[in-house]
């Protein structure tokens, strides 16, 4: 086991977001699960309620080997997320920063995108020294970085970008 201390996510049973975290609550774990506030509509009625910003997933601190296990033991835990051979972790800073996005009145509509951009795809580059050009998707790795192909003076420039550097090209 690759243990390191600091925040990790967990994978938990659909639907059981709020009951394992109030399990791992019990047990004195840090324990943090981002939820948003969203209009539901029914036939008869609207009612505001609480939706996990990133449904089947819960952030844990652990400061130790056991406390690693004891969140595991928790009823409902599936696994801990893992890329490869390391468990995803998420730094301090990136959980301050969910915590103010799901308790700031202000923001409303969040929503969340994990979808990729397709081989063969044509996007704009949005960020950095190639700002404004088109380029189209080679390939994806699971670094969130691409290999684009641009087309400039009938010659192909291949860099690999992050995909954050791009947004989706409009209908000209």
């Amino acid at each position: 086991m690759n243990y390191t201390s600091g925040w990790h996510v967990i994978y938990v049973k659909s639907r059981w977001e709020k009951k394992v975290y109030e399990s791992l609550k019990e047990i004195c774990l840090d324990t943090f699960f981002p939820q948003i506030k969203t209009l539901k509509q029914w036939s008869d009625r609207k009612k505001v309620i609480l939706k996990p910003l990133l449904p089947s997933y819960l952030f844990v601190n652990l400061n130790s080997p056991t406390e690693f296990h004891k969140a595991l033991s928790v009823n409902g835990v599936c696994s801990y997320i893992r890329f490869g051979k390391e468990y995803a972790r998420v730094t301090e800073n990136e959980i301050e920063k969910m915590k103010l996005l799901v308790s700031d009145q202000n923001i409303t509509g969040i929503e969340v995108n994990t979808e990729l951009p397709k081989i063969g795809e044509v996007r704009k580059i949005t960020n950095g020294p190639l700002n404004g050009l088109e380029c189209e998707i080679l390939k994806i790795n699971s670094t969130n970085k691409i290999i684009v192909r641009i087309d400039s003076l009938r010659q192909n420039f291949i860099a690999t970008l992050p995909i954050s550097y791009m947004n989706q090209l409009e209908n000209v």
